[in-house]
């Protein structure tokens, strides 16, 4: 709580939680009460095993045993505002988003989902956001590499109707 408190302290609109959440859960909780939900994000990294999705800590390193749509349930529950969703299998691939995990996930909670891991085109932006009712969309390769920029990528989507926030 004294980190989170610091952070938002500092000027972050939100904090994201992952390993804390899974070694203690009831952080998300205690932060949604003392915070707002609006605050609390809680990362989920998932990767396939077989037929079913593993829920891993440390960065997508360490397999939890926690299945994926019973986790998610539970932060929604414990009072997250957010999640976001980070494929393990897609990540730093180019290839696109998970696209039937994200819309799994979409469709199973009341919350918003930020979809990330795997984009590599705007065309992917545009999929996951229209096929996969993701909420927000996550960046990071295509951008860290100039790839695209963030002008480029706005104004796709504006030309595509994916809403985008305004500014001056």
């Amino acid at each position: 709580i004294e980190n989170i408190h610091a952070l938002l302290k500092a000027g972050a609109d939100k904090v994201s939680i992952n390993s804390a959440a899974i070694k203690n859960p009831n952080i998300i909780k205690e932060a949604s009460e003392y915070f707002g939900n609006q605050c609390i994000v809680v990362a989920v990294d998932v990767k396939k095993i077989k037929d079913d999705w593993d829920v891993f800590s440390h960065g997508g390193t360490k397999n939890t045993n926690l299945q994926a749509f019973d986790w998610i349930k539970t932060v929604q529950e414990l009072g997250a505002g957010e999640i976001l969703l980070t494929s393990v299998d897609n990540e730093g691939t180019k290839k696109g988003f998970d696209f039937e995990l994200i819309k799994k996930v979409s469709e199973s909670v009341s919350i918003p989902v930020i979809a990330s891991g795997g984009m590599g085109e705007h065309e992917h932006l545009n999929k996951v956001v229209k096929e996969s009712s993701a909420d927000a969309v996550a960046m990071a390769d295509i951008l860290h590499y100039e790839r695209s920029s963030i002008e480029d990528i706005r104004k796709y989507c504006i030309k595509n109707n994916i809403n985008v926030r305004e500014y001056e």
